[in-house]
This record gives C-alpha cells, structure tokens and sequence, in this order.
C-alpha cells in the first residue's frame, strides 16, 4: 500500500500505487492461469490494499479504481470456472470474507457474489441485500463512494426485474428497487460527507475535489446517478411505482442531503433518465421538492430543463395534449416557480427572469391556443421584477429581451403579442438601449411576416411598444448613440409605416393621425425618417378616396381630401425645424401635385406659396437653388387647376428665381426651362407663344453675357453649348407649332452657333452640334406635317 505521508507529490504516489498495484495484478494473473485459487486471492487482496490510500485526490484516485475494475473482471471470470471445476460457490462466498482488511474483503465479497448470483444457488434478493448491507463497513466518503459504484456496476444486469432470469416467486422488482434504493441512499450520504470530512481550513480543498469528480462525467453519470438510471431502466417500474415508491425515496434523500452540488446534480438526473410521461403525472410531487433545496441551488437551470423535456414531449406526441390540461402542468409550474423564487430571497433577477422564459416557452409550445397562459407568465414576470426598477444587469436584460421575443417568433404574428396586456409593462424593465434592441426585434418580425396591423388601437398598442425607437422622451441625459446605428433604426421605423393599413378611408385617416401624435413628440432628428412615408400614406389614403361629387357628404365627411390636405400641412411644417428644409420643400410640391389632381386650387397654391418661402428663406446653397428650382418648374408645368391670376403669380416668382442665381449658366438654363410654362398642348388657356419667345431670348441674351464674362476673364471665347441648348428649345417649340418661333429664328440661331470660333475647339459643343443638326435631318425624312416644317429650315 502506499505509505502515508504529507510531504511527497501526488504524481509520486499515483505512481507508486500504479506500480505495486501492477505487480500485485501480475501475481494475481498468474495464480489465474495456474488455476490456483489461493493465491489469486492472495494477490488479489494485496492489489486491492491499494485503494486504501487516502493521500489522492477523487480524480486520482478514480485512476487507482478504474485499473481495479479492469482487473476484477478477470478475477471473475476466474472464479465462475471454479463453480464449473466444481468449487462450491457457497465456499468462494465465505473465502473471500478471510481477506485480511476490510476494503479489499469488500470488493472481492461484491465479485464473488456476481458469480453467486448467477449460479442461481440463492435467491437474489438476499446476496443483494447482504452485500448492500456489508458495504456499510467502509464510511470514508472516497473509498466507500467508489466501492458502492463497483457494486451497482456489477449488479446492474443481475436484478430481479420482469422478464429477467433472475425473477422469480422469491425474486420480485420491488426487491431490485429496494435495493438500488438503498445503495442510492448510501452513495449520496458518502458522497456529502466528501464535503464534511476533515478540518475546517481544508474545506476550501474539498470544494475543490468535489468539483473535479462533478467534471469526471464518467463517474458522475454512471456511479451516483447511474443507480436512478438503473431504477429508471427496470421494466417493472410502472408508473404507480414510480409515483408511489421511487420518486419520493429519491426526493426525501436529495433534500434531507442539504448539499447544493448534490441536490442539483440529482435533481437534474431525475429529469433526464425518467420517462416525459412519468414527470407529466407526477408534476406536482417533483416540484414540490424544489423550494425545500438549498438557496445556492441552480434550480433555474433544473426547472429549465425540466419545462423543455416537457415541451419536446408535447411536440413529439400531440396525442398527450389533453393530458398537460387534465394535469394542470402549467399551473403547476407557474405555482413551483412562484415558490422557489419566494424561498429563495436573494435570486438574482437573471433567475427569476429565466424561469419564466422558460415557463413562457413551454406555454407556447403546449398551449399555442391559450392566451391567457402566456400573459399570466407575463403578470408572474412583472411581479418578481415590481419594486426593482429598470434592469441594468446585462444578462438579465437579454433573457429579457428574449422572453419577449418568444410570442412574436412563435405566432410569427405581432397583432397577437398586441393582446397580451401584460407584454409593455414587462417591456418597460428594459433600459433605453434594450428597449431599442427590442423594437428593432419587433419591427423584423412584422417586415418577415408581412403582418398588416388595421386598427389606429393597434397601431397605437404598437407604438407603445417601440416607443424607444420613436421618442426622445426618456432617453437619459448624456447618452450617445451610433449615427450608422441610428439612421438603421429609423429607417426600419420607416418602412413599417407601410404595414399599417386600412381598407376603411376613415380607420386609415385614424391610423395615420395616431402616427403623426407620437411622430411630432418623437424629436427634430427622427423626422426627417419618419414624416416622408407618413406623407405618402396620407397621398395614398387621398387617392382611395371617392370623387367629391360622389359623396354624398363631399367636404363635409368625417374623410375628405381638404381635411387630409390639412394635416399633411401640419406635419410637414415640422420638417424645417428638424432642420430639413429641402426635405420640407419637396413635400410641399408633392402635395400640391396631389391637390391639383383633385383639383383643389387653394389648398395647391398654399403648398406651392410653402415652398416658395422655404425656397427664399432656407435654401442658400447654389446647387441646392438650381435643383430646387428644377422641381418648382416641373411642378408647376403639371399643374392645371390654377387660375390665371394665381398661375402668373406662381409663373412670375419662378421666373424671377431663375434671374437670380448666382452662375450665368444656371441662369440661362433655367429661365429657358421657365419656357415650358407658357405652352401646354392640352390646355389651350396656358399657350402663349409672345412669352415663350420672350423666355428663349432671354435665355440667349444671358448666354451671350456669359460668353462675353469668361471671355473678359479668361481671355478666351466661351463654350458655345449655351447656344446649342437655346437652338434645342426653338427646335421643339418650331416642332410644336408656336407662331412666334419663325424658321427664320431657327436659321438664325444656326448662323450665330457656325460663326462662333471656339465650336471646333470645344470637341463636346461640336459633336452636341452635329447630334443636333442630324436630328434635323432625321425629321425632315419622317414627313408628313413634321416633315414638312424641317424642309423650310436652310442649314
């Protein structure tokens, strides 16, 4: 045996045991291969004396016990072909007791009565009996611990169960359950007491070694729990032994244990080796067990655990359905959980939040149907989190997070996480960041699954709940958000404008009136995202609505366009203080393309008179200005519903624009452009021939100005490409038909552009003049009246 001695390493002594243990298993074979019995004792034992060490740790020592194993299965082997040579086994059973100490007696005692058992000489029941009795002579934790393993190892295939061979009239399950019972219950008390034995100082120690040995899977799993596995693999357990025996023997002896690694590693066993049906009927006796566990438990986990073998049951066989109601499994659950978190007063909130994922989680997959279970876990959650104000801890918050996330990846469907009264006010523990998080979350699942929301409550209902993306309200002071990060979330916030729709004009103008109030509260930077599709909605909504002349109520219905006209006005008001002026200013023309199509002349000289003033007040760039007055031109060249006084007035202001511009070349294209708004083919009231020539040439004398300004500067003639645009426009109005652009002004125009020195040094001018004067000519073979009119102009 390995000498006791506190000053020499544990590698020393593993090795030191290694090698007399070899040699002793060398004698002990060759006394085998003699047939001599005497001796293969002899050695056996002394092999065996081995294991008496106390000096290594459980991971050591587990080493010792495995070379041990290996070699008492060779011993037997041996000594059942001595019970066939004619030994009687009745004397190897008394033989073996003669050893000289009592822990290699033991182990020899449990190999001599496997082969006891097997000769079927005694009934099983009492060698078990007596060998689970006898193994009580060893009480230090290690090596009692090991040797009771080895005996449920070597017995597992020998008990008395239904269909076994050793079942019979003496020979019942209830004898092998008593007995896997009861060397359970031993193995538990020793493997407690690992913790207690020994000075207090070295407890730190013990900790240590009790955790290596939970890490040796190995002997966790098929020693101490392998004899729940055992019990759980009998054929002979039924249910109503289960209930009425098994389970509460192990329940009395994980929590009289008192020791928070055992309790929970044995816990967890029951959960994994016992059938799902077995913990369906017996719900109610395993919970109860749960508050009685020691505080430092991680029963979240069990219960975790327990709540998913459960769900997977149910969705492997929905035949067992009715049966989680009949039970009333999750009231039971939701009870359990309430009384643990109760017991233990100083869960963390992670805890607590995490079983009630789970609960939430389990309640989806079982009960999809029921409604008010989930919002019951909801109310649970809210009243172990009430008190505790927002929650910061960063794990908490994402088990948070994905509680709340549950319903919507389950019915996939955000209009039914809008009926759980309970889903904002679990929402409102999440601090601003989270709350963000959880929107976007929300948001996602509406855009996947192209869930329409059709009521302003919902819509409302929603907002609250995404109201982090949409408010500035509550966002504390200091706090820095990724720009990248922010234009992401108000984009989304974006596009889920667009699923909120009604077919009803007046539950539309509802929804869209309820997305303006939380808009316009939500801060200047979030309005540039959120009022353009809000505007677009509005437009949309206007075009669904019926003629005025086939309402019967026209302007006086609870939906018009005047009244829709009114609050785009209000809401794009918002926009130049967002400061996004331009942004304003586009809209603006926008609306007033839409009331002229419905041919609302005051409502779309107002919009036009709200851009004209952002125009002169807040567009200061010169790029901008020339962009800008692009689109009032475009604008206003669509627009029919004015009348004459209001078109000059609008016609004049875009004119004087144009004359403003800082660059010459800005000035002269646009004041061409402004052409356009003097001849319309389809309206005989806006064609005026004497101010569309009157356009052209002042077009052309700026050009001229132009020329003569980068000449004075640069000392060179300007580019001609002025001139060539100007000849484009008295192309298309000659095309037209205008009387006031004679060919003699065509020709003209032609003449100035030849005589121009730098055409042929301005290779783009040039090939825009011959792209030009090949247009003419390809007119000119079209025919007809087209045809006709190009035929008079002399190139």
């Amino acid at each position: 045996m390995i000498a006791d001695g506190a000053g020499e390493d544990e590698e020393k002594w593993l090795a030191a045991g290694a090698a007399a243990f070899k040699q002793n298993a060398f004698y002990m074979q060759r006394a085998i291969d003699s047939n001599n019995l005497k001796d293969a004792l002899k050695y056996s034992a002394q092999m065996l004396s081995e294991l008496r060490t106390s000096k290594l740790s459980p991971h050591k020592y587990y080493d010792l016990y495995m070379r041990a194993f290996d070699e008492l299965r060779k011993l037997e082997i041996f000594f059942m072909e001595e019970t066939r040579r004619g030994c009687s086994v009745i004397e190897l059973y008394e033989l073996v007791q003669h050893a000289g100490n009592i822990l290699p007696r033991l182990y020899l005692l449990c190999t001599a009565g496997s082969v006891y058992i097997k000769t079927k000489e005694a009934p099983a029941k009492e060698i078990l009996k007596d060998l689970v009795e006898m193994c009580r002579g060893i009480q230090h934790p290690l090596r009692g611990l090991f040797l009771r393993s080895y005996l449920a190892q070597i017995s597992r295939d020998k008990l008395p169960d239904i269909g076994s061979e050793y079942e019979g009239d003496a020979d019942t399950v209830t004898d092998a359950v008593e007995f896997v019972l009861l060397n359970f219950t031993e193995m538990n008390k020793l493997w407690v007491r690992m913790q207690h034995q020994g000075p207090a100082r070295d407890k730190e120690k013990r900790e240590k070694e009790r955790s290596e040995l939970r890490d040796l899977r190995a002997f966790l799993t098929y020693q101490v729990g392998k004899n729940l596995h055992v019990l759980s693999q009998l054929e002979g357990v039924d249910l109503d032994m289960y209930r009425d025996t098994v389970l509460p023997r192990v329940l009395e002896q994980i929590v009289n244990c008192r020791d928070e690694i055992a309790q929970y590693y044995l816990m967890d066993c029951i959960i994994q080796v016992f059938p799902d049906e077995y913990h369906l009927q017996t719900l109610d006796v395993l919970l109860g067990a749960c508050p009685q566990l020691q505080p430092s438990v991680d029963i979240m986990t069990v219960l975790s655990r327990l709540m998913e073998r459960l769900s997977s049951y149910a969705a492997l066989n929905t035949e067992v359905l009715p049966y989680f109601l009949q039970v009333e499994a999750f009231s039971k659950l939701n009870n359990a959980i309430g009384k643990v978190i109760e017991a233990q007063e100083d869960m963390p909130i992670l805890s607590a939040v995490t079983l009630y994922s789970s609960l939430l989680k389990f309640t989806l997959h079982v009960h999809p149907d029921r409604l008010d279970y989930a919002d019951q876990v909801l109310g649970s959650c809210i009243k172990q989190l009430s008190g505790k104000g927002k929650i910061h801890d960063t794990r908490a918050t994402k088990e948070l997070v994905t509680l709340l996330s549950a319903p919507l990846e389950k019915y996939n469907d955000v209009v039914i996480a809008l009926k759980l009264t309970n889903y904002p006010l679990v929402l409102d523990y999440l601090d601003s960041e989270n709350k963000r998080v959880m929107a976007t979350v929300i948001i996602r699942s509406i855009m996947k699954n192209k869930t329409i929301i059709a009521t302003a409550e919902k819509v409302e209902a929603l907002l609250e709940l995404i109201k982090g993306l949409i408010n500035d309200l509550d966002e504390p002071q200091g706090l820095e958000v990724d720009e990248d990060d922010f234009e992401e979330e108000q984009n989304s916030v974006a596009r889920l404008i667009h699923m909120l729709y009604s077919d009803d004009p007046e539950e539309m103008f509802k929804i869209i009136s309820v997305l303006k109030n939380h808009f316009l509260t939500g801060g200047p930077k979030r309005l540039k995202f959120t009022i353009p599709p809000l505007v677009v909605s509005a437009l949309k909504l206007i075009r669904r609505l019926p003629e005025e002349g086939d309402n019967p109520f026209g302007k006086e219905a609870s939906v018009s366009a005047t009244k829709i006209f009114q609050f785009l006005n209000q809401i794009i008001e918002a926009l130049p203080s967002a400061p996004s002026p331009d942004l304003a200013f586009r809209l603006y023309l926008q609306c007033a393309e839409a009331a002229n199509k419905c041919d609302e002349e005051p409502i779309a000289y107002e919009f036009f008179t709200q851009a004209y003033i952002l125009y002169e007040e807040e567009i200061s760039d010169s790029k901008a200005q020339v962009t800008a007055l692009q689109l009032i031109i475009g604008t206003l060249q669509r627009m029919h519903v004015f009348g004459v006084e209001n078109r000059d007035t609008l016609t004049h202001k875009a004119m004087g624009y144009s004359a403003k511009l800082l660059k010459k070349p800005d000035q002269c294209r646009a004041v061409y452009a402004c052409s356009h708004l003097f001849w319309l083919e389809d309206h005989e009231t806006i064609q005026d021939g004497e101010r569309v020539l009157r356009c052209l040439k002042r077009a052309l004398k700026i050009a001229n100005s132009a020329q003569q300004m980068t000449s004075a500067a640069r000392g060179s003639t300007g580019s001609v490409t002025l001139f060539i645009e100007i000849l484009n426009k008295y192309l298309y109005f000659y095309e037209k038909g205008i009387p006031q652009v004679t060919v003699e002004s065509v020709e003209s125009m032609i003449q100035l552009i030849k005589n121009e020195e730098s055409l042929t040094s301005d290779p783009s001018a040039e090939s825009f003049f011959a792209s030009t004067l090949r247009f003419m000519e390809f007119q000119k073979q079209k025919g007809g009246v087209v045809g006709d009119r190009y035929e008079q102009i002399k190139v």
